[in-house]
């Protein structure tokens, strides 16, 4: 029976469906993976549409809509008990011609049908077998015949007495032919042809892989230089037969082979145009490519960034939710939106992979005011494409891995941050502020960054170099910062003297547990000529060994300082820090804690 007179569905191949039972199918997830790293619940844009490499099925099965081609009915074996009627009644796949049939639904005579071992309801059905479309088994291994119900068809697989004996290895056609045609759309590959068969004689043997591929490679020309083949000539006709039996040469190109011609003596397969260009085909060495004269082709600008992530609108489409029977929910997206004000991150997440709708909205900036990273190993891209998506107002990075590279990168699409927490991280990290804007930063968390000194914080607190004079950025990075946290740096006066200033507005600065920070630094916070004197609110001096009893009286010429912690301190008594407290700046404090000064505003 030849392949045109099978049936309709004959050729479309059913995609499979997990088996929900081997190791890979109970698992979760990696999160690590490039397919992890696509999905939307892990932070990626959600283009692949492919399960984790570790969750790849093993044992995939036909789905349930899968009938079979001759009978029209699903499989049916667990209606008999035997082990061959169940076989006989289960749906098979062929891996060649993609049909699915019952084994007991062939009527072929004597044939043989190759089954697959390792995929399941899958086997090179005896018709394929019986017009030479059959996968070859290599090494003479021993196969096993056995017949199935009361028909004489013969199934080969596995011999279970043998050793050692494996099952041949069926290929999915698409494997198969994409390695011998890459770039090619699946509907343009080339199948096999079966052997053709003479009544004279034996079928003619198939053609040498050295001959297929000197025929591909010569479509592959035309296609390029998109012009007729004059390969019909009696000299290329000739030079074809020639080659047919022999190989070509090592120093032969395969673009010369084609013509049935080889290069001149003394020729370097170069040919020159009027206008004194060369034009050169690709590794074959004969003219392929030209331009038109004329000056000669400007320098290519330097590669820009392949991947540009851009924050989303802000109000995306739609304006309702679309359900599945036409209609619209009645709830519009302003009233989804104050519904998903009161969850959490995880809750969100969760609620972005209901529909696609949901997951717009839930990209939202204002449901996401702050995002929490701190404590991570390691941060992935999609993890800073999904910040830079959602605009945080407030960012907490403290002690992850992140590099320099990669807080550059963030800083730069993040122009409304306001909130920046960074401690414990590196300063070759950290480093990257000195080169990025921030113009909308008030709060900055530096605290317990290793090998930060005098000059980290000056490159940090200076101008840049190139600034001109008169601009904003000539007082200093730090402008506009309001809260300043540099608990345990070694910062010393020269640094404090940078910090009045280039951040003049700081309501609250913390320097705990700055071992050089001593009554002189106090005298400095709190003179005439510093701005913070007027503007601190809340400062945080615990653990400052070097401060003694003689620095407190200056503490009441900050008028609005309203918080004072000054626990920890070794050399300052109790005493004298309650009657700072009984005194104080105008108005008395309260003290809650040993050393630590509150006044209710």
């Amino acid at each position: 029976m030849s392949s045109s007179s099978r049936g309709p569905g004959a050729g479309a191949r059913r995609r499979r469906t997990r088996c929900r039972r081997c190791r890979a199918c109970v698992r979760t997830e990696c999160g690590d993976c490039h397919f992890c790293r696509d999905m939307k619940k892990f932070g990626g844009p959600g283009r692949m549409k492919q399960s984790c490499l570790l969750r790849q099925c093993t044992a995939p099965v036909l789905p349930h809509t899968a009938v079979c081609l001759l009978c029209g009915e699903a499989g049916k074996e667990d209606t008999v008990e035997g082990e061959e009627e169940k076989f006989g009644l289960s749906l098979m796949e062929c891996t060649i011609c993609n049909e699915i049939v019952h084994p007991g639904c062939l009527k072929m005579g004597k044939a043989e049908g190759v089954i697959n071992a390792e995929i399941p309801n899958c086997w090179e059905c005896p018709r394929c077998t019986q017009e030479g479309r059959t996968s070859k088994v290599k090494g003479g291994r021993e196969r096993h015949l056995k017949k199935v119900g009361g028909d004489a068809c013969l199934l080969r697989g596995s011999d279970p007495g043998g050793p050692g004996l494996l099952p041949p290895r069926v290929l999915n056609p698409s494997q198969a032919f994409s390695s011998c045609h890459p770039g090619l759309p699946p509907e343009n590959w080339e199948k096999p042809k079966p052997p053709l068969a003479s009544a004279e004689g034996p079928a003619v043997p198939s053609p040498s892989p050295q001959r297929e591929k000197l025929e591909r490679f010569k479509r592959m020309c035309q296609l390029l230089e998109r012009v007729p083949d004059t390969s019909s000539s009696s000299s290329d006709s000739d030079s074809d037969s020639d080659s047919s039996g022999t190989s070509l040469s090592e120093d032969e190109a395969p673009g010369e082979a084609r013509n049935g011609r080889r290069p001149a003596r003394g020729s370097s397969g170069e040919k020159e145009n009027r206008g004194g260009r060369r034009a050169v085909r690709p590794g074959t060495g004969g003219p392929l490519l030209s331009w038109p004269l004329g000056p000669a082709p400007p320098p290519r600008p330097p590669q820009l960034e392949r991947h540009v992530v851009r924050p989303p609108p802000r109000s995306p489409e739609p304006d309702t939710l679309p359900l599945a029977a036409g209609s619209d929910h009645p709830l519009p997206r302003a009233a989804w939106l104050r519904v998903f004000q009161h969850l959490g991150p995880r809750e969100l997440c969760i609620c972005m992979r209901v529909c696609r709708t949901w997951s717009r909205w839930c990209y939202d900036k204002r449901l996401w005011p702050r995002m929490d990273l701190s404590r991570r190993k390691s941060l992935t891209p999609p993890m800073l494409s999904g910040v830079v998506r959602r605009q945080p107002r407030a960012l907490d990075l403290s002690w992850t891995g992140v590099s320099k590279k990669q807080l550059m990168w963030l800083l730069n699409r993040l122009q409304g941050l306001q909130e920046l927490v960074l401690s414990g991280c590196s300063w070759l990290s950290v480093s990257a502020l000195g080169s990025a804007p921030l113009p909308a930063l008030r709060l900055l968390d530096l605290r317990w960054i290793e090998d930060v000194k005098d000059s980290q914080l000056r490159e940090l607190l200076l101008p840049p170099p190139d600034t001109k004079p008169g601009q904003t950025e000539s007082r200093g990075r730090l402008q506009g910062v309001a809260e300043l946290r540099l608990a345990g740096l070694e910062l010393t006066d020269a640094s404090l003297r940078l910090l009045l200033r280039h951040a003049p507005q700081l309501s609250a600065l913390d320097l705990s547990h700055c071992a050089h920070v001593g009554d002189p630094s106090v005298h400095l916070l709190t003179a005439p000529t510093s701005p913070l004197r007027e503007t601190l609110v809340h400062l945080n001096l615990a653990g400052c060994h070097r401060l003694t009893d003689h620095c407190l009286p200056l503490f009441r010429r900050c008028p609005r300082l309203r918080r004072l912690d000054l626990r920890s301190c070794r050399q300052l008594s109790p005493e004298a820090c309650a009657r700072l407290a009984a005194a104080g700046p105008p108005g008395p404090f309260r003290c809650p804690e040993e050393k630590l000064l509150l006044k209710d505003s």
